[in-house]
């Protein structure tokens, strides 16, 4: 298994790597692009494509004994991956939704995975230029358009006016009764809407106090920013408490909620609503 400092040494050409990809996807975005349907229903353009096709080879060329799992890749069933003892897994293009929007609230999500856990994460926004970054065992960065790079740190929430963020494209009736529970029990909340992994950077960087989401996400969706609000001192976990886990039986997540420092009781919001 790799260890902390071989870790370290690889975030330079890791987010290298999720740079490129995303100058790919904007040269996509801003020359225009088909859509097409995936058999889930969920949107596919060139820019999945390419972004996928980039990173595979460059992590192929960091260490070719590595496997990467990305979500344009071709289906793996559990019986051969259940050997992998570390793996890249990616999602080349998280919001393609918002890639089709054109709202720019889209991601390149690449992380490492050492035994279940995400032990590297990578998320890099390429229409703001901004990366988030981190790796176990050390601190959560943000790298702004033009290099400066700075710690990040999720806040404790105590109650009172909270600052929640939702999905922009995934809204659901059980995120309203969660809301609606918040309300009764602390007076107000505030809401973020936001597409893709930035939603759980959001809450990395303080910006936002809790993220449920409340409805199917994959392990190529959480895993890259969840290792990235883990070294900023949140919790990412299932409706229980459990922190998510990786290369399981099945690739899709539990619903899961983002959280940041401190022992509020948000778990006691989704009694009768969570996924069982």
């Amino acid at each position: 298994m790799i260890g902390k400092h071989e870790l370290k040494q690889l975030i330079p050409e890791v987010t290298r790597i999720a740079q490129q990809a995303g100058e790919r996807i904007l040269d996509i975005y801003t020359r225009g692009f088909e859509v097409h349907t995936k058999t889930d229903g969920s949107p596919l353009t060139t820019a999945d494509r390419a972004s996928h096709d980039l990173i595979i080879q460059e992590l192929t060329a960091l260490d070719e004994s590595i496997p990467v799992l990305s979500e344009e890749s071709a289906a793996q069933d559990h019986s051969s991956r259940a050997s992998w003892r570390q793996f890249w897994l990616v999602d080349p293009l998280d919001g393609t939704r918002e890639f089709v929007k054109r709202n720019g609230e889209f991601t390149v999500n690449i992380a490492m995975v050492g035994g279940q856990t995400a032990v590297l994460g990578v998320v890099h926004t390429p229409v703001q230029g901004v990366t988030h970054w981190s790796y176990a065992g050390g601190a959560a960065y943000r790298c702004l358009r033009g290099g400066l790079t700075e710690t990040i740190r999720a806040k404790a929430y105590h109650g009172g006016p909270a600052n929640v963020v939702a999905s922009r494209s995934h809204a659901r009736d059980s995120l309203a009764r969660f809301l609606s529970r918040l309300k009764e029990r602390e007076g107000r909340y505030d809401t973020i809407s936001m597409g893709s992994a930035l939603k759980i950077c959001l809450v990395a960087e303080g910006r936002g106090d809790v993220y449920p989401r409340l409805g199917p996400t994959y392990e190529w969706d959480t895993a890259a920013a969840q290792c990235v609000l883990e070294s900023a001192g949140g919790r990412l976990t299932d409706c229980r408490g459990v922190p998510l886990r990786y290369n399981k039986d099945t690739l899709l997540n539990p619903w899961f909620i983002a959280m940041g420092e401190g022992n509020y009781d948000w778990y006691s919001l989704l009694d009768g609503i969570e996924d069982v």
